[in-house]
């Protein structure tokens, strides 16, 4: 990540987390949040801007695996899907969904940002990131090819 931003919502009213949520998408760069809930455990998850996610899932060859892996622990509570009421907090609506775990949050009406698991944002951003060096578009290629094919051989130097 470029940016690496650690935040902690103590008791997450909604100004708090209005707050959260606008740096994140300020920065336009993952952020880190440790939510303190009342009464609850602390549940840590990467607030990760719409667009940064987009570019994420478009270079990550396949979905963030659901089977055994890292994090097992953490989902066992998770297996029971809890309603998906709409939570408000300041100008955004935060939509937990279902399957998954990720939490989606809006403002007037648009998906600005997610929360997702720790576990799968890195991997996600590692995955995209691993694709994304590999490829080269079309252009860039034949760019590529003809400065190789103006290079003189080793043989010649």
């Amino acid at each position: 990540m470029g940016i690496q931003i650690n935040v902690v919502v103590d008791y997450p009213i909604n100004d708090e987390v209005e707050r959260v949520l606008g740096l994140a998408e300020a920065v336009g760069e993952p952020v880190t949040v440790t939510f303190m809930w009342e009464g609850r455990q602390a549940e840590h998850a990467v607030l990760v801007p719409a667009a940064t996610l987009a570019l994420w899932e478009h270079w990550a060859p396949t979905a963030y695996p659901t089977t055994s892996g890292a994090g097992d622990e953490n989902r066992a509570g998770a297996q029971v899907p809890e309603l998906a009421h709409p939570t408000e907090c300041g100008a955004f609506t935060l939509f937990r969904r279902r399957v998954g775990g990720r939490t989606a949050v809006a403002r007037n009406g648009v998906v600005v940002a997610e929360l997702l698991n720790p576990d799968e944002a890195h991997w996600l951003q590692e995955k995209a990131r691993n694709v994304r060096q590999g490829f080269m578009d079309p252009k860039q290629k034949a760019a590529f090819e003809e400065f190789l094919a103006r290079q003189s051989s080793l043989d010649e130097q």
